[in-house]
């Protein structure tokens, strides 16, 4: 759900209401148990808005800057923004910083429009990182009347730590980069971990198409040069993708790789979480992977993250809530509201997208896309 421009500062109180007041305990999955993330979880937040002046709407994707460089500091939150100032999708250009020392927002970045290099122009999604060098990458799925019908390929756009675009990555393995990535980050390479979701993907309403891949992209970082790809494997495809008109796409969307070199990947079509083993090494596709978890208290499973106890946290997109899921057994073993909202049905149904932990590693950072913020629970 997407409102418009006059809506929001009505639905911002509303929601910093809401949040204050959401329910602090988690559902009644392995009550008790102290090792489970979400049940460290006492207090929802919200921290700020997330429109910039140039007005662009529904904040996607979240991360914390692992390190301190232009106009970065280590730990700020970086948002980008998918929607334009006319609430239409596929056409935001912003990516704005949050300091949580200073409490203050900024803007980062502020792409152009009609980025030459990248295939349909901008639209920036969930698909995004820093790396320890200072470089940010950010996913474009563009449109340019916010919808599929006029869908671009889009891009993977590379900025400097100034937020000036320094080049792209594109082609035919490249197509609507869209959940949020996972890396390997060694400093002076890299290994980014990308779903697209842009094959063959037609008008909102048409049938679900299964050929949403996860590309691996690896990186090569020389000091002080740019990132350059030396090589892109497609280490899953077959995966569920399809357009629709509240949306914009629905496809795999959050992806987290664990110490071992596993890669889940939540399979938002099909209510699951995937595994695709040997992510990082792997020379073929694995296909769509091995079900780790299905059904359950997920709900269409979007943005992930893995916690420190292990486990992998899903926001949900059909209500407020997020999962925690023991990706070793595959059970759902905790629940939280995020978004209690009753304006939606079920509650908090279309608010939530991109998460990410806190620096000190005992919280997460999620938007409410619906209203344009920034929250916190810890």
């Amino acid at each position: 759900m997407h409102p418009s421009s006059r809506q929001i500062a009505t639905a911002s109180l509303r929601s910093l209401l809401g949040v204050l007041c959401a329910i602090a305990a988690v559902g009644p999955l392995n009550a008790g148990a102290d090792s489970i993330f979400l049940h460290g979880l006492r207090k929802t937040s919200a921290v700020t808005l997330t429109v910039p002046d140039n007005g662009d709407q529904n904040p996607y994707a979240v991360i914390v800057a692992p390190a301190s460089a232009g106009k970065i500091s280590k730990g700020d939150v970086l948002v980008d923004n998918f929607n334009n100032q006319g609430n239409l999708q596929g056409l935001g250009t912003t990516i704005v910083g949050y300091n949580p020392a200073t409490n203050q927002l900024s803007l980062f970045a502020q792409i152009p429009r009609d980025l030459g290099q990248c295939p349909g122009g901008v639209g920036l999604t969930t698909a995004m990182t820093m790396l320890k060098s200072g470089w940010v990458i950010v996913g474009s799925l563009p449109s340019q009347d916010g919808t599929t019908r006029t869908k671009g390929a889009g891009c993977l756009i590379v900025l400097d730590s100034s937020g000036q675009v320094a080049g792209t990555i594109a082609g035919p393995m490249i197509n609507g980069p869209w959940g949020n990535m996972a890396v390997i980050d060694h400093g002076d390479s890299a290994i980014l971990f990308v779903s697209n979701t842009g094959f063959d993907v037609g008008a909102p309403g048409q049938v679900i198409v299964d050929k949403a891949t996860v590309l691996r992209i690896a990186l090569s970082i020389p000091a002080g040069g740019k990132p350059s790809v030396t090589s892109q494997t497609v280490i899953a495809d077959g995966l569920a993708e399809q357009a629709d008109a509240g949306v914009f796409i629905i496809g795999p969307t959050g992806l987290v790789l664990d110490p071992k070199g596993t890669l889940y990947v939540s399979d938002a079509l099909n209510n699951r979480i995937v595994a695709i083993p040997d992510a990082a090494t792997r020379t073929d596709s694995a296909g769509t992977g091995n079900t780790v978890s299905k059904g359950g208290e997920l709900a269409r499973p979007l943005a992930m993250v893995r916690v420190p106890n292990g486990d992998l946290v899903v926001t949900n997109g059909l209500n407020g809530k997020a999962v925690e899921v023991d990706p070793a057994t595959g059970k759902q073993v905790a629940t939280r509201w995020l978004n209690a909202d009753k304006a939606q049905e079920p509650p908090g149904s279309g608010d939530l997208f991109g998460i990410a932990l806190t620096a000190e590693g005992n919280g997460l950072y999620y938007v409410q896309d619906d209203v344009n913020n920034l929250a916190v629970a810890r």
